[in-house]
């Protein structure tokens, strides 16, 4: 029997669809058989020739029979792979036997062949049909198209990204690092990136502008999907992986899709095996819940954002991104599109509506939105409405919802209990930076209790959950920070937490524990750093033991860096104690922090500290700590250029160690005297005050002092052009200093020596200390970016002297970006010296 003449692609989809709803019969066994050897057939052809088609046979019988599914196929699904089978048939003499037999043996219907005028009892009709007794006028039939028509109509390819937000501003590095990312991808995996970070941070909208930008490397389709994993409404949760994978299967052509999850996924990796194809999966919520979802070829690509890591995800082989509040220039321009040129009339006003917007897109936005809908609103009057009561948590709104709030809070509920614990004991530490040892000193048994651990190891997890959760950023080695945004929600739910019965004075011993912890640590830095400093017994008191354990510091270059890092945490402990009335801790870490202060000469902080110190001291009635706080706050004064409120605070110090006997002091005090008389020109005066504190010095025996004492001589012959009495006075120092291990003085006294000798015209003795200086200042227990700008600055002048412009100015732009960061008024007077270059 001949094989019906009539197109093979349209009787091949309708002997199919006749078969499929029965796939335990002759005809579909024997039709699993044909299609079998066609696959084979197809795949051995693709290894020698391009595909007629990029989808195979083994693709679209996956389709038309996925593993598990119910009996019955699409029509869409069998026309497309009757035309594929008619394709390969027609040009592989085996496939083409295999379906011609199988036809012979179940041929399709009878196709239609138009309308009869005799009907008879057992004639089955085809086509459209009208029955009617009487008609009138003309019947008009709109047929659909046939089989074959179908089959030649594909599915449209899938473009569900979200459009491109017009709020979307920079993010080239943040592009620029994904484009690294996918071409960084294996030839052998299937690529798959996370981008991670806060809410409100711009993820969304980064990946659809992204992938927008890619298009055309994903011919196939993009496929986008909201897993919901920060769902604000409390009801819908996440999206579960079935119903995702439902949805993209129908997006791709599927019409028989199993139940159970497992199959759906291998269904999905069958479908998308070899297209080039980009998968959005948006605001995840879990590792477990992306996996079922990911591809299984490397031709396409996965993008997942979520406010955590997703950390389970890299043994998928994930490349994690995170990404980070905008820049602030970036940030302005974002407010300027509801603001106007009210943002450029008022900067200062739009730089801090969008520090305290923490920067985030969502959040600019948002204040953005409340510029454009009240065009009379100044940006200032937005900053102090943003500044007051609950801050922007609560002022920035959707619909009448405290967006910024809402997601914080949908964050934090989902923390195990001694992740939230420990956010809350963490909100309420007047700090900006935290590390493993100072979390570990305000953490109680509680927590270690929680997770049956130590409580070193506890916190580790804690800090583990919050990191994964975007509540807190990794800023180093160990040391992490809250967001803008985040640290007042912390502190909020700290202090709710403290309110609720039973909890009265848990705020108080955590905050103890932190002050603590700052004062045993300050303590070891300053026994590193400058041990002449130390007061071993306070008032007469013998030392008492730390209430808990410091920070370990391995030696004086890590005291330093210790010291800098945690500025923030000192003076906020400072303040706190302050505020509540621990007035000896106050003075206490005011003077603990010595080295912070010498090296780094952070002026206000050290002015501020000292004020608040000195009114500690005296309501203590600790005598030792008011003079003290007197001398070191005086060299703060000073070295801001307030000479006489310097000045005065000396002569304070001077009468108050006079009438205590402390003869130390006195010499501190008068010492300090003779520098404000050097800074403002009066050297005569300046001579006699450093030879009396000299002489009260050499009284008690203090080597150290004596040598401080000559240096200071040194430096007023200098101002005087005595460049011989300089130099010698400062070789004396520096001889003495060295002798008493006093490294970071002798360096001092080092660089001075060689400046001195430079404008002795001895270059090259000069030069060479200089550099030896130089090269001290910029390492271990030495380190001191003041003496370091001042040494380059003098390098500089020495070039000048004899001619070297070129190095001269490669000194002064070093020494001028140092001042930068430590005093503005040396760094006005470099750039001055570059200019006139």
């Amino acid at each position: 029997m001949p094989a019906p003449q009539y197109d093979r692609a349209a009787a091949l989809s309708s002997a199919m669809a006749a078969c499929a709803a029965d796939r335990e019969s002759p005809a579909w066994r024997e039709l699993t058989h044909a299609v079998r050897a066609a696959v084979r057939a197809d795949r051995a052809r693709g290894r020698t020739a391009a595909p007629a088609s990029d989808q195979t046979v083994a693709l679209l019988w996956s389709l038309v029979a996925p593993p598990g599914a119910e009996p019955g196929a699409a029509p869409t699904a069998l026309q497309r792979l009757a035309a594929r089978l008619d394709d390969l048939a027609s040009r592989d003499p085996d496939t083409e036997r295999a379906l011609t037999d199988w036809l012979r043996r179940h041929p399709p219907a009878p196709a239609d062949s138009g309308p009869t005028n005799v009907i008879g009892g057992t004639a089955v009709l085809h086509g459209p049909s009208v029955q009617a007794r009487d008609i009138h006028g003309g019947v008009h039939i709109h047929q659909t198209p046939g089989p074959a028509a179908a089959a030649r109509q594909p599915l449209p390819v899938p473009r569900q990204l979200p459009p491109s937000n017009r709020h979307f501003l920079d993010r080239e590095d943040d592009r620029r690092a994904l484009d690294d990312l996918l071409a960084r991808r294996s030839p052998h995996a299937s690529p798959l990136v996370v981008v991670s970070g806060f809410a409100g941070v711009g993820k969304t909208a980064l990946v659809s502008r992204w992938l927008h930008q890619h298009e055309s490397r994903f011919p196939d389709g993009h496929l986008y999907a909201d897993l919901g994993g920060h769902a604000a409404d409390g009801e819908s949760g996440p999206a579960a992986p079935a119903t995702v994978l439902e949805g993209f299967l129908f997006a791709l052509g599927a019409r028989s899709i199993p139940a159970p999850t497992a199959q759906r996924s291998a269904l999905w990796r069958s479908v998308t095996s070899g297209l080039r194809l980009a998968v959005f999966l948006d605001n995840a919520f879990t590792a477990a819940q992306v996996r079922p979802l990911l591809l299984g070829s490397s031709t396409g690509l996965t993008v997942v954002t979520a406010r955590s890591h997703l950390t389970g995800l890299r043994v998928d082989g994930a490349a994690v991104h995170h990404l980070d509040a905008l820049p602030p220039e970036s940030a302005v321009e974002l407010l300027a599109l509801g603001g106007g040129r009210r943002v450029a009339h008022e900067p200062a006003a739009a730089r801090e509506v969008v520090a305290l917007c923490g920067r985030l897109p969502l959040a600019v936005a948002l204040a953005s939105a409340q510029l454009a809908v009240r065009p009379h609103r100044s940006v200032s009057a937005l900053a102090e409405s943003l500044a007051r009561g609950g801050g922007p948590l609560d002022a920035l709104h959707i619909e009448g919802e405290p967006v910024m709030r809402t997601a914080l809070d949908t964050s934090y509920d989902l923390l195990p209990d001694d992740g939230a614990t420990l956010y809350r004991r963490m909100g309420l530490l007047p700090t900006d930076r935290y590390d493993h040892f100072m979390l570990s000193a305000v953490a109680d048994d509680a927590i270690a209790a929680g997770a049956d651990a130590s409580t070193g190891v506890a916190v580790d997890l804690a800090v583990d959950a919050l990191v994964e959760a975007s509540l807190l950023e990794e800023t180093g080695p160990g040391t992490y920070r809250f967001h803008d945004l985040v640290r007042p929600h912390a502190r909020r739910l700290g202090e709710e937490e403290e309110a609720k019965e039973g909890n009265a004075g848990r705020r108080g011993r955590t905050l103890r524990r932190f002050v603590d912890w700052c004062l045993a640590t300050a303590t070891v830095a300053e026994g590193m750093l400058t041990p002449s400093h130390r007061m071993a017994h306070p008032d007469g008191a013998p030392a008492a033991e730390p209430a808990v354990a410091p920070t370990p510091l391995a030696g004086p270059e890590e005291a330093l860096v210790w010291l800098d890092t945690h500025r923030g945490s000192l003076m906020g402990a400072v303040r706190h104690c302050a505020r509540v009335g621990w007035d000896t801790s106050c003075w206490q870490l005011t003077d603990r922090a010595w080295p912070l202060f010498l090296r780094l000469r952070p002026s206000e902080m050290w002015i501020e500290a000292h004020r608040l110190g000195l009114d500690a001291a005296r309501r203590s009635g600790s005598r030792q700590g008011e003079g003290r706080m007197l001398t070191s706050g005086a060299i703060g004064l000073r070295d801001a250029g307030q000479y006489d409120e310097a000045a005065a605070w000396y002569r304070r110090a001077l009468d108050h160690a006079t009438a205590d006997g402390d003869v130390r002091q006195q010499a501190q005090a008068v010492n300090g005297l003779g520098h404000i008389g050097l800074l403002t020109g009066r050297l005569d005066e300046a001579h006699a005050h450093f030879e009396h504190a000299l002489r009260l010095r050499e009284s008690i025996g203090y080597r150290r002092g004596v040598a401080l004492s000559r240096m200071r001589l040194g430096e007023t012959a200098l101002a005087g052009n005595a460049f011989g009495a300089a130099a010698g006075h400062l070789r004396q120092a520096y001889t003495e200093l060295e002798s008493l291990a006093e490294d970071y003085e002798a360096t001092r006294a080092l660089a001075l020596l060689g400046h001195v000798l430079v404008e002795d015209h001895d270059q090259d003795e000069g030069t060479r200390r200089l550099r030896e200086a130089l090269a001290r200042f910029r390492e271990g227990g030495t380190r001191s970016r003041h003496w370091e700008g001042r040494s380059l600055e003098w390098l500089g002048r020495a070039a000048e002297s004899r001619g070297d412009t070129e190095e001269a100015g490669l000194c002064y732009e070093a020494a001028r970006d140092l001042f930068q960061r430590v005093n503005p008024v040396d760094a006005e007077r470099v750039e001055a010296r570059l200019r006139h270059l």
